[in-house]
This record gives C-alpha cells, sequence and structure tokens, in this order.
C-alpha cells in the first residue's frame, strides 16, 4: 500500500465505532488493501476511501444499523449483479451487517474491476 497522510484519521473514525462494525469495516480495509495495494488511503467526504492512482476508487463507513461498502460506480456494481443479488444495495452502495460480512472473494472482484474502470477511463 502506497502512503497516506489519512491513515491516522481513518485510524481515528474507525476507533469510534461500536467494536462489531470497527471489526467488520477493518476486515474490509484490508481486503481492499490486499486487492490494490497501489491504492492510498485517503478521507473522501468524511469516510474512509482509497484512491488509486488519486481518483476515488472505492470507500467505506458505518450507520447506525448497518455498514456500507461504497462502490462508487454502478456499472462495476450491476456487473456483479448475482453476486449481490441477496445483499442489500443501492447505486453504487452495498450495506451489510456485521455478522453477515461481504465475501473477501466479492469484494476483490469489485475492487480490481473498478481498477481496470479507473485506468480504462485514465486512457480518454
Amino acid at each position: 500500500m502506497a502512503g497516506s497522510d489519512d491513515v491516522p484519521q481513518i485510524d481515528a473514525v474507525l476507533a469510534t465505532l461500536p467494536q462489531d462494525q470497527r471489526g467488520a469495516l477493518e476486515s474490509l480495509r484490508r481486503t481492499i488493501r490486499s486487492a490494490a495495494p497501489a491504492a492510498t488511503e485517503a478521507i473522501s467526504y468524511g469516510a474512509p476511501a482509497f484512491r488509486y492512482p488519486g481518483r476515488p476508487l472505492v470507500s467505506y463507513g458505518a450507520a447506525k444499523t448497518h455498514c456500507a461498502f461504497y462502490v462508487m460506480s454502478p456499472a462495476v456494481l450491476d456487473a456483479h449483479r448475482d453476486e449481490v443479488a441477496s445483499l442489500d444495495t443501492s447505486k453504487g452502495t452495498i450495506r451489510f451487517t456485521p455478522d453477515a460480512p461481504l465475501p473477501e472473494s466479492l469484494v476483490t472482484a469489485i475492487v480490481r474491476d473498478r481498477m481496470a474502470e479507473t485506468d480504462a477511463a485514465a486512457k480518454h
């Protein structure tokens, strides 16, 4: 993972969450970092996020009753519609609970598709 000045701020945001949400989001963060080692961590719209290369990639956060994985691309989410059919989704977002975390394979596939989408956009 490339370095980021926002990492301490992200750690502070996660530290304010209930333990179950914090654990779920820290696991999601590790999976994203593993899938996108060249991405940098940042705060975007007040939420922990990853940028690749310098462009928004994905982000995540917590609400009172759920956690969220912000895919930031309705097209990428639609490309995975079969895998997310049983999940709580909306345009570019997957909501989940700490007791039913997102499969690492799904997160990895989405992150890699977002990187490919970002790379393709950069070439235009």
